[in-house]
């Protein structure tokens, strides 16, 4: 088993219940949440936008390889009707965002794929709860 540390956000609809979806499908397709942090109400960071975020962290227990954590986390994402990842540095409103922050005690430097998260320390809305549910 893998331990997995995932941030989850959302700033469009209902964002409390789109955090609970996201939470729920993880438990189903990639594997036991162990941890979930509190909700955090945060400013759109990177972008402007009148819709906050809710924020969350969640320690996952996975027998996924990195590859297939990726591919699942996205594939949630499209069936929860997020449309497009952000590119360049470009962010929009979204319905879920799911971000792989830390798998073990791994590295991986992939185009597509960079763990730890190459910017979570620069996000306090990513920071705060991961602080809270670390092991």
């Amino acid at each position: 088993m893998h331990k997995v540390y995932l941030s989850l956000g959302t700033n469009l609809g209902n964002r409390k219940r789109n955090v609970r979806e996201a939470i729920e499908k993880i438990e189903e397709l990639i594997g036991v949440v162990e941890r979930q942090s509190a909700l955090y109400e945060t400013k759109p960071w990177g972008f402007s936008s009148p819709n906050d975020f809710i924020n969350a962290c969640v320690l996952v227990d996975t027998v996924l390889a990195p590859r297939q954590l990726l591919e699942t986390t996205q594939r949630i994402e499209q069936e929860m009707g997020r449309i497009g990842k952000s590119v360049n540095g470009e962010y929009h409103d979204r319905i879920i965002d799911i971000d792989i922050l830390l798998y073990d005690d791994i590295k991986v430097n992939e185009p597509d794929l960079v763990i730890p998260h190459p910017l979570m320390e620069e996000r306090e809305f990513v920071m705060v709860p991961l602080k809270e549910i670390l092991s």
